[in-house]
């Protein structure tokens, strides 16, 4: 058991294990962000569909999380490449709202159809979008570091 702490022990203190972490816990902002908004424009104030309060919550919940990864996890800083960071970074978040898009309306659609009260549709479609979501998550951090904001060379251990 010893050498399996080593072992994670090791590899967090690499610089992709950091960043990992670090991508981890922007993305935990993110999913409370985006849930937050969802509730409160879905289940609180009924502004729009579940659909379209999904698809607000995740632009809403974007703009930060573009700047956590970008800035703080993967340490990248000045004038953001269009093409090569904002582009992919949004085809992402939206390939994310896509799926949370499918699995939210069906979500909705179930609980509608089981006559769910309104409190527990809301909760119901929330929990769908975090599922969805969280399939992506892994996706996005290879898709981050290799293509976006990482470098290639970065794998090293972190000197102390």
């Amino acid at each position: 058991m010893q050498s399996l702490y080593r072992t994670v022990y090791g590899w967090l203190t690499t610089r992709i294990g950091v960043t990992a972490i670090k991508y981890a816990m922007a993305s935990v902002i993110s999913v409370m962000v985006t849930e937050v908004v969802l509730f409160l424009v879905f289940g609180v104030f009924r502004l729009f569909s579940a659909e379209v309060s999904n698809i607000v919550a995740t632009g809403v919940a974007a703009i930060p999380s573009y700047y956590l990864n970008r800035n703080w996890a993967w340490g990248k800083s000045g004038r953001s490449h269009f093409l090569r960071e904002v582009v992919p970074f949004w085809l992402l978040a939206f390939l994310g709202l896509g799926l949370s898009l499918v699995t939210v309306g069906f979500a909705q659609s179930f609980a509608r159809s089981h006559g769910f009260p309104h409190l527990l549709d809301a909760l119901f479609v929330n929990f769908a979008s975090l599922v969805a979501f969280g399939v992506v998550w892994v996706g996005k951090f290879f898709a981050f570091n290799i293509w976006m904001f990482g470098e290639r060379s970065q794998q090293g251990v972190i000197s102390r």
